[in-house]
């Protein structure tokens, strides 16, 4: 019912390219909906004096702290949430990301490992997301070891449940050629039969691989086994033809998807609109849009940055602003790639000073994107005597980023006399 929705944020996630952490993030909502997580022992720290934090006020603060030290204080400052269904989850994600992204893999791998003797051990949905937070972690050999201990730890065969979890987390470890081998060993010594979720996972694998004409005959082979092919299994294949350079073979799959009584969703016109946007073919972007809109669906922020995109390809500086400037209007909050698109287009333009505008929207939203894109922007300003303003965007962005970005920061910083 609502685990097809994971094809759909992994063909999102690897579509408009967002960092491959967040793939399979709906796949740990999904888990923890299935049984309530208890991670005491997680605050256990915290147990012997009165909370500091609220549960809501500690989550508010940790999406916005990039220090996993400090962290994990706000989190060891905060209630016990054995009340909360996700708040268990949400805990060990957090913590995992922050360590993969400090770059310290021996705590991380302590701090996951020493998860499996708390009594929410004993739940699956619990171990799936420790298996998700290793395949993040690029540890699948941990993952495989965790999924082979469920049998002990839950007292119970693995379902699937965590059978689904982990070649899901071979995705995030980008070791897609494992997941032929992962899907077949472990269906069948468990005897586990794979579902459509299943099939959509070992789809990305082989489009991921650049596979598309395998990830084609897997189709075949779910009709042959009566399991449901769904629109966003198609979309995952559109979008690899599309990406191969094969649009004749997208669109021929296109209409089979329609043949089959599977409607386009917003997703699927996405693809569509990228391959028109990345081609800068901004009339044919508009026309999809149009088609969607027929189709009953809303444009969301994706749609309109492939549009703002297409503008800046065509050189239609105006036509990117208005789009930029009305994405609210339209219920369409920016996100992440939208202050990228109008970053890359204003710097591209020599338009600095809008383009700090831009940045500081960014970071209101928690949204600032990457080095690449903020050093053209630094650049620009510090070589138009804007240096507070160079300065202020160098800390920001290196507050919310990996210390192996700082090096990178004292070298520009050191060009532009900005030290």
């Amino acid at each position: 019912m609502t685990l097809p929705l994971l094809y759909r944020e992994q063909t999102m996630a690897i579509s408009h390219g967002r960092r491959r952490f967040p793939v399979g993030r709906l796949v740990l909502r999904l888990l923890t909906r299935a049984s309530a997580v208890s991670s005491s022992s997680f605050f256990s720290t915290n147990s012997s004096r009165t909370p500091l934090l609220s549960l809501s006020s500690a989550k508010s603060r940790l999406r916005k702290e990039y220090d996993p030290d400090k962290a994990l204080s706000i989190i060891s400052s905060a209630p016990n949430p054995s009340s909360s269904r996700t708040s268990g989850r949400f805990a060990v994600e957090f913590a995992a990301r922050r360590l993969f992204r400090a770059r310290r893999f021996t705590e991380l791998e302590s701090f996951l490992e020493s998860h499996k003797s708390d009594s929410a051990a004993s739940q699956e949905p619990f171990l799936s997301t420790v298996i998700l937070c290793y395949g993040s972690a690029f540890m699948l050999d941990r993952a495989i070891a965790t999924f082979k201990d469920i049998p002990r730890l839950c007292s119970a065969p693995p379902t699937i449940l965590s059978f689904n979890a982990l070649p899901c987390a071979a995705i995030r470890a980008r070791r897609y050629d494992q997941i032929p081998n992962i899907f077949t060993e472990f269906s069948e010594k468990h005897d586990i039969s794979p579902d459509k979720v299943s099939f959509g996972i070992l789809v990305k694998a082989l489009c991921l691989s650049r596979k598309s004409s395998k990830a084609i005959e897997i189709l075949k082979e779910m009709r042959e086994k009566d399991v449901e092919v769904t629109t966003v299994t198609y979309t995952t294949i559109i979008d690899s033809l599309y990406k191969e350079g094969k649009p004749e073979k997208a669109e021929k799959l296109w209409n089979e998807m329609l043949v089959n009584g599977c409607a386009p969703d917003l997703a699927s016109y996405n693809v569509k609109i990228m391959h028109r946007a990345l081609k800068g073919r901004s009339s044919e972007v508009l026309e999809s849009i149009s088609e969607l809109q027929a189709a009953g669906l809303k444009p969301d922020t994706i749609t309109y940055n492939y549009l703002m995109t297409c503008y800046s390809n065509e050189g239609r500086s105006d036509d990117a602003k208005k789009v930029y400037m009305e994405l609210k209007s339209n219920g369409c909050p920016p996100n992440s790639t939208t202050y990228k698109v109008m970053l890359n287009h204003l710097c591209k333009n020599e338009d600095f000073d809008a383009g700090f505008d831009v940045f500081k929207k960014s970071m209101k939203s928690n949204k600032i994107p990457g080095f690449r894109t903020m050093k053209p922007l630094v650049v620009g300003l510090a070589k138009n005597s804007k240096l507070e303003e160079a300065k202020m965007v160098i800390a920001e962005v290196r507050k919310r980023f990996p210390a192996n970005m700082v090096g990178a920061w004292k070298v520009v910083e050191k060009e532009l006399g900005l030290v």
